[in-house]
């Protein structure tokens, strides 16, 4: 990156500010995905660093900067996640330690000893310290469509439409309801690294307290693992099988794909990024409807307030 650059300039003035051994960038690359941030391997005579850089969208996705940087630092002191090294409000930017290890995919989540450690590694973060927010989906989706229908950004077909199955699968949920813990929320397979001992999430973003079962189904929804691996995962993490857990992390599945699929409609209207957001949101709308409309909605909300008093996911 030549120096010139404005983000070269930036990261500089990122490393000035944190000072000591890594106060000079002696190479500077770009890393690969990022909607909503920019993200930069920079070596340090300290070693390598990633320092992360904001997009303007931030505020309308309801992505809280100074609570991502926060939520970084609680799930590192959790044993999750890479150690943050400095913050810049001004900038926007995030600097974490940098993890050497390789990017999962959903193909390599699709496999039982990976999801046994990724239950293990989720288990350990919704233990740890507790994080800045809250974060609820139903709450969010909402959100969403508010700016989505005020703006006049595009809209699926007949999206609202299902809103009276969603306010029902609230219902459900709220009958039997959870204790909050901090949860990553956005768990794709991107934001989930492995080095030879251990699983690494990273970008905490839409980080808050919430419902762990928003988390295990929100992974298996975002690398399309079927209702066998969502059973799976959830007795892996609980520690015994538990048909209303499972029924919990399904119906958020959904919820993800509904949710999010405005994410991708508010992208498609504000990023200047050259990604197809609108596709991207239609394929998890697509997804969406056919669970709303499939025989299993009524069961899995039935299961999910036959809830056993089993005891809490801690």
């Amino acid at each position: 990156m030549a120096a010139s650059d404005p983000d070269a300039r930036l990261i500089a003035e990122v490393l000035r500010e944190l000072g000591g051994s890594r106060s000079d960038a002696l190479e500077i690359s770009r890393l690969p995905g990022g909607l909503t941030n920019r993200n930069y391997r920079v070596d340090t005579a300290s070693g390598p660093v990633v320092v992360r850089l904001s997009s303007e969208q931030a505020a309308l996705l309801a992505i809280d900067r100074g609570a991502e940087s926060a939520n970084s630092a609680a799930a590192a002191a959790a044993g999750v996640a890479p150690a943050v090294l400095g913050y810049l409000p001004s900038a926007g930017a995030l600097v974490i330690d940098w993890i050497d290890g390789e990017t999962l995919t959903a193909a390599s989540l699709d496999d039982s000893k990976t999801l046994a450690a990724l239950a293990n590694t989720c288990r350990q973060l919704h233990a740890g310290p507790a994080f800045t927010g809250e974060f609820d989906m139903f709450a969010l989706q909402r959100r969403y469509l508010s700016l989505v229908t005020a703006r006049g950004y595009r809209l699926p077909p007949s999206y609202v439409d299902f809103m009276p199955e969603a306010d029902r699968i609230a219902a459900a949920m709220s009958a039997c309801r959870v204790a909050a813990v901090p949860c990553h929320n956005d768990l794709l397979a991107a934001n989930i690294m492995r080095d030879s001992h251990r699983l690494w999430f990273i970008d905490f973003e839409y980080a808050g307290n919430g419902d762990p079962f928003f988390e295990l189904g929100n992974v298996c929804s975002e690398s399309h693992l079927g209702p066998d691996r969502v059973e799976e995962l959830v007795s892996a993490y609980c520690g015994y099988e538990s048909p209303a857990k499972t029924a919990r992390a399904r119906l958020h599945g959904l919820m993800s794909n509904y949710g999010w699929t405005l994410w991708a409609s508010i992208q498609d209207a504000t990023s200047e990024l050259d990604f197809d957001f609108w596709s991207w949101g239609l394929e998890k709308y697509e997804r969406a409807v056919s669970e709303f409309r499939g025989p299993d909605l009524a069961p899995l909300m039935t299961a999910v307030r036959d809830d056993e008093p089993k005891g809490e996911a801690q």
